[in-house]
């Protein structure tokens, strides 16, 4: 299998184009610090994984923002302080401040001149709005968990995604699923059957960060620690 056999690459974007982690991290410490907790960063993002996979299970029709400030309140419950309003409004809304990788916008300008670029995002489209404009490429498709009416890792999602693809002549074997969460997305892109590329920007560090830990092995078709080393495999098919 190589990265040319595809036409289309589908791209989870929190984690993997966004750097979710930081924008997470940054968006709590004030409000933790200023309640005296002091946990390191994995620490505060295992227990977002946590609450924000429990969150999207119990409430998938609920917008992304929402949804954060929920998360919020249930970390307040986990760390045993006082709900907090105003400052889980301010997590719901922090999506469009988490910055983009480093290699994100450069590594998508190259991969466009070869692939359709399409995304499967766990947001709403005012969040993604704001976050594609950090990335500045232009997706041939967007489909968030708005217009879905579910949270991956629901396979619905995929279900979606896959019959709207198919209605624009794109077949399955054309696609490769691009992420950084095995929870969120390589378990069930799996199911779905599609080949997966897994882009592991927690490389070289243990735990899982800010999402959980998938509930079973899974196999990737490639494997990268960066969008960076994805555009440079794909470069040296080329050769």
């Amino acid at each position: 299998m190589k990265l040319r056999d595809f036409s289309t690459l589908t791209f989870d974007c929190y984690g993997t184009l966004i750097d979710w982690e930081t924008g997470i991290h940054e968006a709590l410490s004030p409000w933790l610090a200023a309640q005296g907790v002091t946990a390191e960063r994995d620490q505060v993002l295992e227990a977002f994984a946590r609450h924000e996979s429990a969150q999207q299970a119990d409430t998938p029709g609920m917008l992304y923002p929402e949804l954060l400030a929920a998360v919020h309140a249930r970390l307040a419950a986990h760390w045993q302080l006082p709900a907090d309003p105003q400052a889980a409004q301010r997590f719901g809304a922090s999506v469009p401040n988490w910055p983009a990788f480093g290699d994100s916008t450069e590594t998508l300008a190259y991969l466009k001149q070869h692939y359709r670029l399409v995304i499967l995002s766990n947001v709403d489209r005012a969040s993604f709005a704001a976050s594609n404009a950090r990335l500045g490429v232009a997706f041939d498709a967007v489909y968030t968990a708005q217009d879905i009416g579910s949270y991956k890792p629901d396979t619905a999602n995929f279900t979606f995604m896959l019959s709207a693809l198919g209605e624009s002549g794109i077949d399955k074997g054309e696609i490769l699923h691009t992420a950084q969460s095995l929870f969120h997305d390589h378990v069930p892109a799996h199911a779905a059957g599609l080949a997966t590329c897994w882009i592991d920007r927690r490389h070289g560090r243990s735990g899982f960060g800010a999402t959980a830990p998938p509930p079973r092995p899974v196999q990737t078709n490639f494997h990268f620690a960066s969008m960076e080393a994805l555009a440079d495999a794909h470069r040296n098919e080329q050769l």
